[in-house]
Order: structure tokens, then C-alpha cells, then sequence
């Protein structure tokens, strides 16, 4: 059911009506049926994996609080017989034994993941290394159901439980209460990847109707319509005309590419969480913001810590950290600082683990070497900028440009451009295609070329132009604004009238400039892939 359609529109509203007419005691139960009705509409073969996934974690998260239970009773009823070495030795025992059951919880829900979304990319690796060493056998690949949203789901599950077996919370003792948090239907399309102890402070409490509050929902929903619609998918016609004709458009048209798919992932992703955010807003749940004006970074760390941000906190949390204070880490550093020196030896655990986060995110986009070469391209470039953050630093004092604004201008315009040449790598879903294009726009680039009628030969007329401008400019000065105060918080101090002209205006503009197919039908959110 996508977000942008008729039936999508029908649900929620139905959804909105019945939450806040029943007792409220009913509101999270309902919230559970409805998520389970908006995952079983999708496909009722999906109920069969996140029901595993829900049961599984939640069974060994228990399981995990049990062991610590025990151990505090142990240690409280033997304190007085036992030494500081038969503490040591029990606690080390009892650790083992939650190890083991967070690791049998992490290999079968991840090897769910693995297998679904992996298997025919390692068959297709496999094929293709014995047809490297002359072999005509070939390994057929398998038809696996792919359900909806199961990297965001199982992430947030997997947080969850390394969150418990840690201590950072307790384990949640309703089933129920717990499936609805791995099964919270605006999520399970695109995330954001939620923490337990964040959202379940809304999600499981009783709300009254509040206008404020609704209003602001809807103005949210709106807001991703207005991105999805009028901007994503109007775009996305020209952007399917120039990647799937490399031949014909090359040199200023890569350029012209690299940008319109910059402006689509960002109107479409952002549109998509703004819609999240706004259904659970609406109800008085709070979600995580999941994107903080990425577009306005200087470098390219920073861009990562305004965009996807709940996964770049996930594979922080749970991957780089964990990786990088391990024992066998540990001892790697040891080492490299004996026989590397000091300033090299230090670096290697750092890169590694970054490494391996950089892989990892890459391959959680998708099955696919583009995506794990586009992964490692940031992690390059991420390397690089912190090994010449001395000569930046030197330049910027002595030729003080820090805070300058023609500079700030420079940074974040270098930056927009470095991710968006990175991301063509998405774009084109070919390695070597994507370095031969960008190198092509590099060497023959004629922005002449950009002047003549072609532009108007890839699917978009001057009508179609002008209303994307006047999307993006609305866009940029929505996104100016938000740096002080909210929008929507500016709308509410103005009169009513004001605030529900402004409503109106932007639902008009989505149904006279969205951007639809035949039936006013709506086009797949990116992101719905992973």
C-alpha cells in the first residue's frame, strides 16, 4: 500500500477516526491491528517473517533479563560467602551464557535478512567466478519473497536486543506492545530505524485529541506529498530518460543527471519520512527525525550526521563501536602501533572498523556492487579529508576564510557536488558504466550542449520546468526558514485564517501539480527497496 495513494489516504483517515473515539485504553491495540492489517494488504506472506522476528526477539530478550535476574539474586543471597574471584568467575560465566543467546538471536534474524536479500547475489558471484576459470556450470537462482521494509524492521529489532543484553533498559513484557514496536506500519516502509526507549514513550501512551497537534500531523503529511509529488516524481521521468540512454546523453547531460537525481532522492526520501512523522504525529507519537537539512553540510561527515540519520547512528552504535573496542581489535592496535609506529598504528583500528561500516552500509542498500562500491567511495573520501584535516586547518588560518560566508557557499556547494557524483554509482547500478560516465562528464563537458532542444526531448515539457523550479525554490525557502523556528510553529502564532489558507494552497498544489500516472496513480518510493 503506498503512501501516496488512494487507499493509503482512505486507511489513515479511517485510522485517525477510530483512535480517537474508542476508549484509550484501545489505542495502541488498535494501532497493533492496524499495522499488522497494513503489512497483511501489502502481502500476507510478510506477516510470516516479522511475526518470527518479533517472537524471536522478544522471547530472548527475556531470556537475556532472566540470566541477569538470577545473577543479582545469586550474588545478593551467597554475598556473604562469596570472594571478589567467585564473583569475577560467576559474572564471567553468566555473561557467557547472555552471549550466547543475544548471538543465537542476532545469527537467526540476521541470517533471515542475509539469506532473503543475499542468496541470488552470492549465486550470481559464484556463476560468475566460475565462468572466470572456464567452468559452463551455472547455479540457478532462487525466487525469494523480499518483504517490505525487513532491513529497517530488523535493524531496529537487532538495536533493541543488543540495547537490552547491554542494560541499557529492560526487556518489554507484553508481546503485544513489543510486536507493535517492531511492526509500527509508518515505518516499515523507509524507517527511520527507532530506539526502543524513544518511541515506545508515545507509542504505547494514551492520547487525547489535540487540534494543535493533529494540524501539525497533516501540515506534515502534506508537506511529504507536496515533495513526492510534485517534485520526485516529475523529475524521476527525465532522470529514466538520461540513465537508460548513457550513449546518446553524456558530457553536460551526466552533470545535468547527477543534479536531477540529487533533487529526486531527497524530495522522495525526505517526502516519504515527512509523511512518517506526520501519520504518527498526528496521533501523538513522537518518531525520530531522520533528516537535519543535509544539503547545507560543509563536508561530507557532516552531511552523514544530517542525513538517514537514525541509520548512521545504528551502524555507529552497534557496528563501528563494538568493532573497534573488541578484544581481537584491540590487540590488532597493539600491534600495529609496535610495528607501525605510533602515529600509523593508531589508525588502524579506526579505519578497519570504519571500513567495515562503510561495506556493511552499502550492502544494507542493496545486493548489488554499486551499492558497496558507492559505500566504500564515502568511506575513501571520509579517510582522506580526516588525513589532510591538518593542511585544511593550516590554510584556513592563514588565509582565514573560517566563517566567512563565500566560503561556508564553497564548502557546501563542494560537498552537494562530492555526494551527488558518488551516488551515480545508484544511479546508474554499474560500476564500471558509472566511473567511464562520470569521467566522460569531466573530460566533455560542453554546456552548450544543455541549450539546444534536448532538454525538452526527456519527457518534461516548459510547463513541467517551471512548476519543478518553483517546487525547488519552495523547497530551499521551507528549508531557510526551518533553522530558526519551525514553519509550521511560525503558521500556528498567525491568525487561523492564515494558517489554513497556507493548508489549503499546499493541498491544491498537490493535486494540480503532482505529478501522477494513469488513475492518478503514484510511483514506488526509492527506498521501499531496502
Amino acid at each position: 500500500m503506498l503512501f501516496t495513494s488512494y487507499s493509503f489516504i482512505a486507511f489513515i483517515s479511517l485510522l485517525f477516526l477510530l483512535y480517537y473515539i474508542i476508549p484509550k485504553k484501545g489505542q495502541w491495540p488498535l494501532l497493533l491491528f492496524a499495522s499488522y492489517l497494513f503489512y497483511f494488504l501489502c502481502d500476507w506472506r510478510y506477516l510470516i517473517f516479522i511475526t518470527v522476528t518479533s517472537v524471536s526477539t522478544y522471547l530472548f530478550g527475556i531470556a537475556i533479563d532472566k540470566v541477569n535476574v538470577r545473577q543479582d539474586e545469586y550474588i545478593k543471597e551467597h554475598k556473604k560467602e562469596l570472594s571478589k574471584e567467585d564473583k569475577k568467575i560467576y559474572k564471567a560465566g553468566m555473561k557467557k551464557k547472555r552471549f550466547r543467546l543475544i548471538l543465537m538471536c542476532l545469527v537467526l534474524n540476521i541470517g533471515i535478512l542475509a539469506v532473503i536479500k543475499y542468496t541470488n547475489f552470492t549465486i550470481n558471484n559464484i556463476n560468475g567466478i566460475m565462468h572466470a576459470f572456464g567452468s559452463d556450470n551455472t547455479i540457478g537462482f532462487v525466487d525469494i519473497i523480499i518483504p517490505m521494509g525487513i532491513s529497517f524492521y530488523t535493524f531496529q529489532s537487532m538495536g533493541y536486543i543488543i540495547d537490552v543484553y547491554r542494560g541499557t533498559y529492560k526487556p518489554e513484557r507484553n508481546i503485544f506492545k513489543f510486536a507493535l514496536f517492531v511492526s509500527f506500519f509508518p515505518q516499515l516502509v523507509q524507517g527511520p530505524i527507532s530506539r526502543f526507549n524513544d518511541l515506545s514513550k508515545t507509542l504505547y501512551a494514551e492520547h487525547k485529541f489535540d487540534i494543535k497537534v493533529f494540524t501539525f500531523g497533516v501540515q506534515r503529511i502534506l508537506w511529504g506529498f507536496f515533495k513526492k509529488l510534485v517534485i520526485a516524481d516529475r523529475i524521476v521521468v527525465a532522470i529514466n530518460i538520461l540513465k537508460d540512454n548513457p550513449e546518446q546523453y553524456g558530457g553536460a547531460y551526466v552533470f545535468v543527471l547527477m543534479m536531477f537525481y540529487a533533487f529526486q532522492l531527497y524530495a522522495d526520501f525526505t517526502g516519504g519520512i515527512d509523511i512518517t512523522i506526520g501519520v504518527a504525529e498526528a496521533m501523538g507519537i513522537t518518531v525520530a527525525e531522520n533528516f537535519n537539512r543535509p544539503f547545507f553540510s560543509k563536508n561530507i561527515k557532516e552531511y552523514w550526521n544530517r542525513w538517514h540519520i537514525t541509520m548512521g547512528t545504528w551502524f555507529t552504535d552497534y557496528i563501528f563501536y563494538p568493532i573497534s573496542v573488541c578484544k581481537p581489535m584491540l590487540k590488532l592496535s597493539k600491534a600495529s602501533r609496535k610495528h607501525l609506529g605510533e602515529v600509523i598504528g593508531k589508525r588502524v583500528p579506526v579505519y578497519l572498523s570504519a571500513f567495515v561500516v562503510w561495506f556493511t552500509t552499502g550492502l544494507w542498500h542493496g545486493a548489488s556492487w554499486n551499492f558497496i562500491v558507492w559505500g566504500l567511495m564515502n568511506f575513501v573520501v571520509i579517510m582522506i579529508s580526516q588525513e589532510l584535516k591538518p593542511l585544511y586547518v593550516r590554510f584556513h588560518n592563514r588565509f582565514n576564510v573560517d566563517g566567512k560566508r563565500w566560503y561556508d557557499g564553497f564548502q557546501v556547494i563542494r560537498t552537494v557536488l562530492l555526494m551527488s557524483a558518488i551516488r551515480m554509482f545508484d544511479v546508474y547500478r554499474d560500476v564500471p558504466l558509472t566511473f567511464k560516465m562520470v569521467w566522460n562528464m569531466v573530460t566533455d563537458f560542453r554546456i552548450s550542449s544543455l541549450w539546444s532542444s534536448t532538454m525538452l526531448n526527456l519527457g518534461l515539457d516548459i510547463a513541467d520546468y517551471i512548476i519543478l523550479f518553483a517546487g525547488l525554490i519552495i523547497l530551499f525557502t521551507v528549508s531557510m526558514l526551518q533553522r530558526r523556528k519551525a514553519v509550521r510553529e511560525r503558521l500556528w502564532d498567525k491568525p487561523a485564517v492564515l494558517n489554513c489558507f497556507v493548508t489549503w494552497l499546499l493541498l491544491i498544489s498537490i493535486v494540480l501539480f503532482g505529478a501522477y500516472s494513469i488513475g492518478y496513480d503514484s510511483a514506488q518510493f526509492i527506498y521501499n527497496q531496502f
